[in-house]
C-alpha cells in the first residue's frame, strides 16, 4: 500500500495583540502570564519562525497534519480569533487535526467566545452539530489508514499550576475507541497535549491521570502517541499488549534558541503496512537551522510495529 503521511507540530504560542488587555480581563490566572510574555515570553515565540515551519511543511506536502495545543497564551477572546487565522493557514478542517492545550482554557471562558472558533479543526467524523466543549472528547478522526483519536487534557487550574486532567469518562471512551479500531486494523495515533510518561514534565505541569492513561494503553493498544506541552524533543515507549508504544513531542513550533528549551521542530510521519509484518513508521526530525533562515532534516528512523497477528513492536534506527 502508498504510505499515508502526516506532520506534527505543537504549542505555537501565537503572539499576543499589542493593544495592553482591558484591566478587568488580567484580573484572574492571565495577569501573570500575561506578565511573563511582556518580559520575555514575546522574544521566545517568534511568528517569522512560525512563518517558515508553516512553509516547510508545504514543501512537504503531508496528507494530513496535527497540532496538539497551545494555541494560545493566555486564552484571551482575540486569540482564538487569531487561532482560527492560524488554523486557516495551517489547512483545512478535514485535514488539520487540533486538540486544545492549557493555555487554551488557562481560565473558564464561554465555549461561544473561546473554543467554538476551532470546533472545526476538533471535532471528530460525524459529531453532532450540538456537541460543544468536552463534549467533543475523544474525537476520532480516520484519514486513510490512519485513526487519529484527539482527548482533551486542558482544564483551568489554579496559579501556579500548568496540570492537564482527563477524567474518567474521557478515559473509559478512549479505551472503547481504541479497543474498537484495533479490531479494525487501522494505524491508531493518540494524541494528548500533556505528556503520558513519567518524569517528562514537572508535577505541576503533568497529566494528573496519566496512570491512568497508560493504563488504557495498556489494555486497548495504539500504535504511536503525539503529545506537546513539554516544549522539547523527547521519545520514549509505553507499555501496550503487543509491546511497546512510541510516545513523541516536539519543542515549540514557534520557538528560536534560548537557554530553557530547544528551537523550533516539527515531525514528519509516513505509514505504510507491510505485508505480514505489521506497520512501518518512517520519521524525520525536521529543525530550525542554525542561522534560523529555513528548516533542515536533523534525522530518520523507522519504527517497525507489530500488527494485531504479528509479534512485539520493535524499532530500527
Amino acid at each position: 500500500m502508498d504510505a499515508y503521511s502526516f506532520a506534527h507540530l505543537s504549542d505555537p504560542h501565537l503572539p499576543l495583540a499589542p493593544e495592553r488587555p482591558l484591566t478587568r480581563a488580567l484580573l484572574s490566572k492571565r495577569l501573570p502570564s500575561y506578565i511573563s510574555w511582556q518580559r520575555k515570553r514575546f522574544r521566545i515565540h517568534q511568528p517569522r519562525v512560525m512563518d517558515l515551519l508553516l512553509a516547510d511543511i508545504d514543501a512537504h506536502d503531508p496528507d494530513h497534519r496535527v497540532v496538539t495545543g497551545d494555541l494560545a497564551n493566555i486564552a484571551l477572546p482575540s486569540e482564538f480569533e487569531a487561532g482560527e487565522t492560524f488554523l486557516r493557514r495551517v489547512g483545512p478542517p478535514d485535514r488539520v487535526t487540533l486538540i486544545p492545550g492549557n493555555h487554551d482554557v488557562l481560565v473558564p471562558s464561554a465555549w461561544e467566545e473561546g473554543l467554538a472558533r476551532w470546533r472545526d479543526w476538533m471535532a471528530g467524523d460525524g459529531a453532532p452539530a450540538s456537541a460543544e466543549g468536552s463534549g467533543l472528547f475523544p474525537a476520532l478522526r480516520i484519514r486513510g489508514p490512519v485513526a487519529f483519536v484527539g482527548l482533551n487534557s486542558g482544564i483551568p487550574t489554579p496559579l501556579g499550576s500548568a496540570q492537564g486532567t482527563l477524567g474518567p469518562e474521557q478515559l473509559a471512551t478512549a479505551e472503547r475507541v481504541l479497543s474498537d479500531l484495533g479490531g479494525k486494523g487501522l494505524f491508531r495515533v493518540l494524541l494528548v497535549h500533556h505528556p503520558v510518561a513519567e518524569g517528562v514534565v514537572k508535577q505541576r505541569k503533568a497529566l494528573t491521570d496519566r496512570a491512568e492513561l497508560r493504563a488504557v494503553l495498556k489494555r486497548a493498544g495504539a500504535e504511536l502517541l503525539l503529545h506537546g506541552h513539554a516544549h522539547y524533543a523527547h521519545m520514549c515507549s509505553l507499555p501496550g499488549p503487543l509491546g511497546p508504544i512510541p510516545s513523541m513531542t516536539v519543542p515549540s513550533a514557534s520557538a528560536v534558541r534560548h537557554k530553557h528549551h530547544d528551537a523550533a521542530r516539527w515531525t514528519l510521519v509516513r505509514v505504510r503496512r507491510e505485508e505480514g509484518k505489521g506497520w512501518r513508521a518512517e520519521v524525520t526530525l525536521r529543525g530550525l537551522t542554525a542561522d534560523e533562515a529555513g528548516f533542515e532534516t536533523l534525522g530518520r528512523f523507522d519504527l517497525l510495529l507489530a500488527g494485531p497477528a504479528a509479534g512485539p513492536p520493535t524499532a530500527a534506527a
